[in-house]
């Protein structure tokens, strides 16, 4: 666990209404692991708790044009999106959701994901450097996907990388608890959001 909070990054992956809102198109994808877990009542806590203690809170919100000329042959959950017509840019799901609205005052929006990895296409690199981050913490959706890629690039461009198991949800609770044990403690630290909180107050 990293000590220094002022080197530490909050990322937000997924908060948007197409996965948390019950009028959501993708609600249903997500919804029985996000119930489980509690992700974005354990995130708003999270940020209730320490958001101002952090380098920086991102937000990175997946946007799509309205025809997804983006996707070149996509497959799987990214075909996925294209045939539900999910996160199209300016539409209600697309939409950050809207209790993340009470901390907009420290959450950066990082535009620019346009699939799996919020590294890619974006200047989320860029900004964690400038702000002399060292510790990300990964919050949000989907588990296996988004979070995974994105969690092992931050390893592979040097940062000590922490996901919270109860700030994250996935397809189905097995594979939410599948990653959170299973795979990410390969190369990244895992654990609950109060042990974070908790270990904060003792020593931020």
């Amino acid at each position: 666990m990293m000590h220094d909070f002022s080197k530490t990054a909050l990322i937000l992956i997924g908060f948007q209404n197409d996965y948390f809102s019950p009028k959501g198109i993708l609600y249903g994808v997500v919804e029985e692991s996000s119930r489980i877990t509690g992700v974005v009542e354990n995130t708003l806590s999270l940020l209730t708790a320490c958001a101002e203690q952090f380098a920086l809170v991102v937000n990175t919100p997946i946007h799509f044009t309205q025809n997804y000329s983006e996707l070149k042959n996509p497959i799987g959950i990214l075909k996925a999106i294209a045939d539900v017509g999910a996160f199209k840019a300016g539409s209600y799901g697309a939409q950050t959701i809207e209790q993340l609205d009470f901390f907009s005052n420290v959450i950066e929006v990082v535009p620019g994901k346009r699939g799996l990895n919020a590294f890619t296409h974006t200047a989320l690199a860029q900004k964690l450097k400038e702000q002399g981050v060292t510790n990300v913490i990964l919050a949000g959706t989907v588990t296996s996907i988004c979070i995974d890629s994105t969690a092992r690039t931050a390893v592979e461009l040097g940062f000590n990388v922490t996901i919270l198991s109860d700030c994250t949800s996935s397809r189905t609770p097995f594979e939410q608890t599948f990653y959170c044990e299973e795979v990410f403690p390969l190369y990244a630290r895992v654990c609950d959001s109060k042990t974070f909180i908790k270990h904060w107050r003792e020593h931020g």
